[in-house]
Order: C-alpha cells, then structure tokens, then sequence
C-alpha cells in the first residue's frame, strides 16, 4: 500500500487519535504506522518527522473545529445564545467522547501546549495563532453584545482572551478528574466576567 491519499488520510487519523490519548511524547513513528496499516516509507513519504505530523494534525483538527465555532458564532441568534451555544456545543462533544472511549480527551490544543509548547517552536507558534484565532472571534461576539447593550465589559479583547482561557481550564479539570460535570460552571462564569445584564437591567454578580 502506498504513497496515497488514502495512506496520508490513515495517518493523520491514526496520528490524531494517538496524541489525543497518549501525547507526543510517548508516541513513536513505528506505533503510528502499525495502527495505521502502512509502511514506515508512506509515513516518510508524507511527513518528514513525527513533528511535521504533528502540526499537519493540528491544522486538521483546527480546519474542523473553524467550520464548527464560525456556524455557531455567526448565526442568528442573540450574540450571548450564540456564546453559549459554544459552551454547550464544547460540553456536549467532551461527553460524546467520554462515552466512546471512557475518558475525557480534553482539548488537543490544550494538551499539547502543555506538553509541547517549551519544546518545538513550530507547534507552539502554531498554537498561538490558534488561540489568537478564537479570541479573535469571541471578541466579535462580545463586541456585538456591548452595543446591544447586554454586557457592560468594555475591555472586550482582554475580556475575550479569558472567555478562551476558561473554557480551556474547565476542559483541562474535565480530562484531569474525568468527569464533565466540571464544565456546567461555563456560561455562569462567563456572564460575571462579561458583566452581562440580567432581567433587572443590573450586572450579573462576578
């Protein structure tokens, strides 16, 4: 079998389901290939290092995960629903998982900056621009609900930039203890840091 798409396609499966349990560290050339059904000279056909991997299946999962947060966050409904259709969207997949294969995955971006980021330049510059991706794109949910008048915070990139973080953290607690329950705190959390307004016209309490 050989040097086509379909042998590129296994791997980057095999790839991102490897690192998604097991990490970068602990994940070897001849384990992927074996998984994969393919040649170790298929792999180095496509891939020139288990780095190159890697980033190949970053910008996969980020490419999918584009097309999910844009028809969510560009709909139609009111820009704090549509936020909240993210947190419901992030919790609901987290469980899809979990009932797959028993345990939480957690956040592929999130796992291996934390593995990865003070090792390869290439992935954690590529991390970056993902993460500055998704600020980007909460900001312009919060800043279309600044002039709807339903939140009061202004420092809306600051504001944006910790939206992400949290979301990433409570999926991080997730994985660590198992147990989705940990992200049912979101959308609270998420309208104190907004200040958004609640049915009294008055700021949520932080």
């Amino acid at each position: 079998m050989g040097r086509n798409s379909d042998a590129r396609q296994k791997i980057l499966t095999v790839g991102q389901s490897l690192l998604e349990l097991r990490g970068y560290s602990a994940l070897g050339v001849a384990e992927i290939c074996k998984t994969a059904g393919v040649p170790k000279g298929s792999f180095y056909y496509f891939f020139e290092s288990k780095e190159a991997l890697a980033l190949a299946v970053i910008d996969e999962q980020w490419n999918a995960q584009l097309r999910e947060w844009t028809h969510i966050l560009n709909g139609d409904a009111a820009p704090l629903q549509r936020l909240r259709e993210l947190f419901e969207h992030t919790e609901a997949a987290q469980r899809a998982g979990q009932q797959e294969c028993g345990t939480i995955s957690g956040c592929l971006f999130g796992n291996l900056t934390l593995e990865m980021s003070n090792h390869t330049q290439a992935v954690r510059e590529r991390l970056q621009e993902i993460f500055d991706a998704q600020v980007v794109m909460v900001e312009g949910v919060i800043t279309e609900a600044l002039e709807r008048g339903d939140v009061t915070v202004t420092a809306t990139r600051e504001t944006a930039r910790s939206i992400v973080a949290q979301l990433e953290g409570q999926v991080l607690f997730a994985k660590l203890y198992n147990d989705t329950g940990h992200l049912t705190a979101l959308w609270t959390n998420c309208l104190a840091l907004l200040g958004a307004r609640t049915d009294e016209g008055t700021p949520a309490a932080a």
